[in-house]
């Protein structure tokens, strides 16, 4: 499987290893498609606000999102690290 050691063993942990993985899946997918705020994910996967806060909040520690300003409403972004890997993310899916 390509991709860097570090970022497979984050990958594997939060998307397929914790109980919270097929939601952080969804909303990765979800903003691979476009940027988006916490309440646009919301309504874009009928999730709760704070589910989908809390989860973001877990992949931006893990450096696999990122958000270009602190303001309210900002939108999120994949990040580089996270681009550049995205081949475990396929494997992951089984594509």
């Amino acid at each position: 499987m390509p991709g860097s050691p570090r970022m497979r063993k984050i990958l594997l942990w939060l998307l397929s290893g914790s109980r919270g993985g097929p939601t952080r899946m969804r909303i990765i997918l979800a903003l691979r498609s476009r940027p988006m705020n916490p309440n646009q994910l919301a309504r874009e996967l009928g999730l709760n606000y704070r589910t989908v806060q809390h989860h973001l909040d877990v992949l931006e520690k893990h450096g696999l999102i990122v958000r270009l300003e602190e303001r309210y409403g900002a939108p999120y972004f994949l990040s580089e690290d996270l681009e550049e890997n995205w081949s475990i993310v396929e494997s992951l899916l089984g594509r």
